[in-house]
């Protein structure tokens, strides 16, 4: 361990020696000779919380990350004391604390550090605003990488990168340009084949330098607050991951339909737009479930209210429009127009609900209504009257979900683009500046707008769309990356921010497809259809002073593209709703970077373009113009080519071809792909068979495929279906065995089974160790048969 030679170096201040240790269950108090206080929390074997005090005083304790239903206990604590150390061991890790620094160490079993104090926690005294800008910071290992941080616009690796966390409008941002929308304070580290994950739960604005200033130093710091962290350790990536996202907390399931293909623009109006809109779905077969109305249905931009000019009975509307399979979706902001005669305001001004300066004035700031005031959703009490503000909306109405846009707060005609720093906020009983609830803003509002939806749509439920969010935001909401542009570099950017947002927590994401500003081409359009239909949320959105950019708006063979990649969204909407039962069950992200497969091939820890569609599908965009093909890194195991059925082999660079009516797309060999009919929104059709696509593996292999009813709470009751299929194949046989959960029966009775690279040409049939007639299970050739999904083993003989 570093020592420390001064208490003061270059204005920060230093934890000096211990002089008491207490212990309480499962927390750790080290007291320094100059007031520190570290407290080691034990969470898990294998997570840890370190939270620093200084002159002996701890804030009060309270997170809005932390989710109530995380899991919590340990197998073995016990603490032992040297001469020059405190030794904490738990059934997976050992913490060294150093008695004269208060460093720490982290290391397994074999002694093998994971991670290590460099100056370990410093602070600086903050004259100007009271309080300390807290610090950390630790050694970092010369093969080491970093990942995850939300929605960063840069390479995948964050190794030699600084960026900030400050919610921002970043209207049209560019490649590491910094910072956006999220600030959600999780990183991933990785090395020696190891990985441990640190969140920063601090709502200031927070900092991270990967070895950017120093090489061998990876620091965070924040502007106020406490030095309060949390460790996780792996060893692998995904376990990581996975009990961060069960810290923060996962979703629940969101309908199917919202998993669909949705079309939004600023603006679909008046109300003949929006029909004609739905009435071109229709007649081109393109399927559809969502439409989107932005802030033009408004009357003068007033959220909760209706343009009568525009949309003279939108209950009528949106009622037709659901005849027809469509949701309609509405924005609201959190600006709220200074007008007298708006009953908004006036229950707002009437009960005290509008944030406040520092001096009592009321926050003003300029949005699209003009000057508005805006609610303190870090208020419980502004939360609950915000909730019931979607009454009418949705019980009167029938709007089926809700956009909350501009929620950073986004303020116009001002440089820092938000609320002034000395705003003031409840921040649930802790009472605080825009300093520290910035970040968390757009976070309590869409969990306001979440527990109204999930009130008024009872029994279906709720989904709902954020642009602003901080670290657990994922328990509330969707989001998207912001209004980024129609450019191929855009493309990238869309494809590394989404793979960033579920490594870190945040599956239920997508961007702006084909961009929001600017035009794009048809070429980049389709290509960038063929990425967003393999992201958890599905949405073209763009600002339409640009030209239009529905899937017609180009010619006929881009309009052809379009339809057969949304067709093969919906073909695969059984696969995507088992990733998301699988992320809200298990936090096992929708979406896996190659690092997350195989943290082991050094080859995946720079790779930003290919990545896992859920557990088996291997997904590469084209991500440049004129292209025919491209080069790709295929991962470990044995994959074949979607398109092709040839089998490539894994661990390997390969030119790939794809010219623009394709995307690279490959599958795990041993996969068992359910697939739905194409239908135009979910429920048009009455699934009658479920189609499963095998693909031949020599060994085994393990698939599931989850369902529900698709809305509602019944599945709550144990009614669902939870099938797992294992597959064990052999030179001149095939042995799928099904184990099943759940009581809902679903709508069809049989299965299609569609083999690919069966090696051996079906001679015997055997369902549950009965011989059964090849003309009964309808044998077609040798590729696919007809059987009852009450199978518990299908055994093939060749």
């Amino acid at each position: 361990m570093i020592t420390n030679t001064e208490l003061e170096y270059k204005g920060n201040l230093y934890p000096n020696s211990i002089i008491d240790f207490k212990r309480d269950t499962d927390k750790l108090y080290f007291t320094t000779l100059n007031g520190v206080i570290l407290e080691i929390t034990i969470l898990r074997d294998s997570i840890f919380r370190f939270r620093y005090a200084t002159e002996n005083i701890f804030e009060a304790d309270f997170s809005y990350a932390i989710s109530e239903n995380a899991i919590l206990g340990y197998n073995q604590l016990e603490v032992e004391e040297t001469a020059t150390e405190y030794l904490i061991r738990t059934a997976k890790l050992t913490i060294l604390v150093d008695k004269q620094t208060l460093r720490t160490q982290v290391s397994d079993l074999t002694g093998f550090i994971v991670c290590e104090d460099e100056l370990g926690f410093h602070w600086e005294e903050n004259y100007e605003y009271g309080g300390n800008t807290v610090k950390m910071s630790k050694i970092t290992q010369n093969t080491e990488s970093f990942y995850g941080l939300g929605d960063k616009a840069t390479h995948s690796n964050l190794k030699g990168k600084r960026v900030s966390n400050w919610v921002t409008d970043q209207y049209a941002y560019g490649k590491d340009q910094d910072p956006l929308y999220k600030a959600i304070p999780f990183f991933i580290g990785l090395h020696n084949e190891q990985a441990y994950g640190i969140f920063f739960d601090n709502t200031f604005k927070s900092q991270f330098d990967f070895a950017h200033e120093r090489r061998n130093v990876t620091s965070f710091w924040a502007d106020g607050g406490e030095m309060n962290y949390y460790f996780f350790y792996g060893p692998s990536f995904g376990q990581v991951v996975k009990d961060y996202t069960n810290f923060t907390g996962t979703p629940e399931l969101p309908p199917m339909w919202a998993m669909g293909y949705h079309q939004s623009k600023w603006s679909y109006f008046p109300e003949s737009n929006v029909r004609e809109l739905a009435a071109t779905f229709r007649k081109l077969r393109i399927p559809c479930d969502g439409l989107y109305l932005d802030i033009d249905y408004m009357d003068g931009f007033r959220c909760f209210t209706w343009d009568k000019n525009h949309f003279p009975n939108p209950k009528k509307m949106i009622s037709d429009l659901e005849k027809d399979g469509f949701k309609t979706v509405v924005m609201i902001d959190p600006g709220i127009k200074i007008d007298k005669d708006y009953s908004v305001y006036q229950e707002a001004i009437e009960n005290d609900y509008f944030c406040k300066r520092a001096d009592g004035a009321f926050m003003k700031g300029k949005v699209w209504p003009g000057e508005c005031y805006f609610p303190d959703f870090t208020n419980p009490v502004v939360r609950e009257w915000w909730a019931e503000l979607y009454k009418e909306m949705f019980t009167d109405i029938g709007v089926h979900a809700v956009w909350n846009d501009m929620n950073e707060p986004a303020v116009m005609e001002v440089p820092t683009k938000t609320a002034p720093l000395d705003t003031r906020h409840n921040f649930d009983g802790h009472p605080c500046s825009h300093r520290k609830a910035h970040n968390v803003y757009g976070m309590q509002m869409v969990r306001a707008t979440y527990e109204g939806i999930k009130k008024y749509v009872y029994p279906k439920r709720p989904f709902v769309i954020t642009r602003a969010a901080y670290a657990g935001t994922q328990r509330y909401s969707s989001t998207w990356t912001g209004d980024n542009v129609a450019t191929w570099e855009h493309l990238w950017i869309a494809n590394v921010q989404v793979q960033r947002m579920c490594m870190s927590g945040y599956s239920f994401v997508g961007s702006d497809i084909g961009g929001f500003a600017e035009q794009p081409s048809g070429e980049l359009f389709a290509r960038w259809i063929q990425l967003g239909v393999f992201h958890p949320f599905c949405r073209v959105h763009s600002s339409g002073d640009h030209g239009d950019q529905e899937p017609w708006s180009f010619d006929d063979e881009v309009t052809d593209i379009v339809r057969k990649f949304i067709e093969l969204r919906y073909q695969l909407l059984p696969y995507l709703y088992t990733m998301f039962y699988r992320y809200s069950k298990e936090g096992t992200p929708m979406i896996k970077p190659l690092v997350y497969f195989d943290q082991k091939d050094p080859q995946t820890h720079f790779r930003t373009d290919e990545f896992i569609f859920g557990e088996q599908i291997l997904v590469c965009p084209v991500q440049e113009p004129n292209a025919q093909g491209r080069r790709m890194y295929i991962p470990r195991g044995t994959w074949y080519d979607y398109w092709t059925d040839e089998v490539v082999p894994g661990g390997m660079e390969k030119w790939i071809v794809a010219d623009i009516d394709k995307i690279p797309l490959f599958v795990k060999e041993g996969a068992i792909i359910p697939k739905f009919p194409v239908q135009q929104y979910v429920g048009e059709l009455e699934i009658k068979e479920l189609l499963l696509e095998v693909y031949y593996k020599k060994g085994v292999e393990n698939s599931t495929v989850y369902e529900d009813a698709q809305d509602g709470y019944d599945y709550k009751k144990g009614r669902f279906s939870l099938r797992n299929f294992s597959f064990r194949g052999k030179e001149n046989e095939l042995i799928i065995q099904q184990f099943k959960e759940g009581t809902f029966i679903t709508s069809y009775g049989t299965f299609k089974m569609n083999f690919h690279g069966l090696p051996f040409k079906i001679k015997e049939v055997r369902v549950d160790n009965e011989i059964v007639e090849l003309k009964d299970v309808k044998l077609n050739g040798n590729n696919n048969i007809h059987i009852s999904k009450e199978f518990t083993v299908l055994h093939l003989i060749g």
